[in-house]
């Protein structure tokens, strides 16, 4: 069986770790946070056996790609074109793409701003937010809602620095993957949510977490907390003045996901203001799915995401 390959790729000077496996349809996958490119590990090697090439960055500041030498050079524009100047470097024109979490909100602004070069989007975990709009109002939301807390310059960083780098990956993992909202007492930090009587999700082992924590101890937390959560929407994307994503999208959401208890989130997604900015969309709910779903069931995403990339090969002829 053909094995996962790592490299490193110059992207405008910041050297990108890439995972590759595959040959054929390119397939740009983009993970979230606390993620990193093992997050597709179960996706990487179902697309190559169905004869996709699949290629899976860390993002800068994430896992084993470099660290940009100011942390204002952390932003949704930076990855967008590190994104672009990665297809580039590759030789590719055009790719699908497949995000995680906010690396979700990557896949929907490379079609914004790079509509040519997008042949289709499958999301997991969080639906399409315009940045031009309001969807997210983070005056609804708990004072002590995890978003609001890492929002705030240094406040993530001095949670996430009492405890080691696993003790923090294990806390997360075992958060998100729940189904209630992460919030923390009043004047208690995240972190003091933290249980270590309380296991790890079943599908995710110690061994999985031990090369998740290798790659955070590389790389810290300062760049993952500036994107996603303190970087604000600049540079690139203020030039986006149609905010319609044009490419065939499929979203997959878990039943169990906490994201859909965000304040008005489920009624977004069930809506038609949702369809009327992503009009070619589909929507697969699983039963049980959580934040992780990829992880979680990933013979059953696989085949939803295969289904759908196989789909769009038959009508892109």
């Amino acid at each position: 069986m053909e094995k996962i390959q790592h490299k490193h790729v110059d992207v405008g000077g910041i050297k990108l770790h890439v995972a590759e496996i595959g040959s054929g349809p390119d397939v740009l996958l983009l993970h979230g946070f606390p993620e990193i490119w093992y997050t597709w590990r179960y996706q990487m090697i179902a697309l190559a056996n169905a004869g996709f090439h699949a290629i899976a960055p860390d993002f800068r500041g994430y896992g084993l790609s470099d660290q940009p030498s100011e942390i204002e050079k952390g932003s949704y524009s930076d990855l967008l074109e590190d994104m672009a100047g990665l297809l580039d470097a590759f030789g590719i024109q055009k790719a699908f793409v497949v995000g995680k979490d906010f690396g979700a909100l990557i896949a929907y602004y490379l079609d914004l701003l790079y509509p040519d070069r997008v042949r289709g989007i499958v999301t997991l975990g969080i639906p399409y937010l315009s940045p031009g709009g309001q969807v997210l109002q983070m005056d609804l939301f708990p004072q002590d809602f995890y978003m609001r807390h890492w929002q705030v310059p240094g406040r993530g960083l001095a949670d996430f620095g009492r405890f080691d780098v696993k003790t923090v990956v294990r806390n997360i993992y075992i958060l998100f993957s729940g189904s209630d909202l992460p919030v923390a007492e009043e004047g208690k930090e995240i972190m003091d949510l933290y249980d270590p009587t309380t296991p790890l999700p079943p599908w995710f082992t110690e061994d999985d977490l031990k090369i998740y924590s290798s790659l955070y101890e590389k790389s810290g937390f300062a760049f993952p907390l500036q994107v996603p959560y303190i970087a604000m929407a600049r540079g690139r994307l203020a030039e986006i003045t149609d905010y319609t994503v044009k490419a065939p999208s499929l979203l997959i959401m878990g039943t169990k996901d906490y994201v859909l208890k965000f304040p008005g989130m489920e009624y977004y997604i069930n809506s038609e203001m949702l369809k009327s900015v992503v009009p070619n969309l589909e929507i697969k709910f699983f039963p049980e799915g959580s934040h992780f779903v990829q992880e979680q069931f990933p013979q059953e995403v696989n085949n939803l995401l295969l289904g759908f990339l196989n789909k769009q090969l038959q009508c892109q002829k």
